[in-house]
């Protein structure tokens, strides 16, 4: 599994999932769960979306 994410993605994602997974459980609501998903993908540094569009936000190793 390739990393495909860079440091902006990633701290996007981590403040987004966040907000949301503590909305999801102050309103009991299921949405919460799509929380969990964006903070698990920003935690491996890998989005499965990204893959087949061939998309990367990761800079480019010299």
């Amino acid at each position: 599994m390739k990393k495909n994410m860079g440091l902006a993605d990633r701290n996007i994602r981590l403040v987004l999932g966040a907000v949301i997974a503590a909305a999801g459980l102050y309103f009991q609501s299921w949405w919460g769960l799509l929380g969990v998903v964006f903070l698990g993908t920003a935690f491996i540094n890998w989005c499965p979306l990204y893959l087949p569009f061939g998309i990367s936000t990761r800079k480019k190793e010299a």
